[in-house]
């Protein structure tokens, strides 16, 4: 196909953004690099290029384009259009969320809390 695609657009016909104005302020925010240098939406992709995609969680893939599409398709005809040369992400450790607090089991049929209950549970999660 001989068609001049912008990288925005491109972006998303692929599925690497859902939207393409997701794509689009992606670039803007200097997320998708062209060979580590910052490149716009506007940008004419063209075959063998090499675009760096940071995503949250310090998650980056590197893709090379070896076809051009501008439409949305399956995503079997997407993957043909790049090759995948990200390293493989790393597992992130989880950590407790600071929000967490365990829940109270009440018996069932008990009502609702007494004012004892209810300072005896505020005790409880403070330790």
């Amino acid at each position: 196909m001989d068609k001049d695609t912008r990288l925005d657009s491109y972006l998303w016909a692929i599925r690497m953004y859902k939207s393409r104005s997701l794509a689009s302020d992606a670039i803007k925010g200097n997320k998708v690099k062209l060979n580590d240098e910052i490149v716009k939406a506007a940008h004419i992709v063209k075959i063998g290029e090499r675009y760096t995609l940071s995503f949250p969680q310090g998650v980056k893939k590197i893709i090379e384009v070896v076809g051009i599409i501008d439409k949305r398709q399956s995503y079997a005809i997407a993957k043909e259009q790049y090759i995948d040369h990200s390293p493989p992400v790393e597992k992130i450790e989880k950590m407790d969320s600071v929000f967490f607090m365990p829940n109270m089991q009440r018996d069932r049929g008990a009502g609702r809390p007494t004012k004892k209950d209810r300072r005896d549970m505020d005790g409880f999660r403070r330790d």
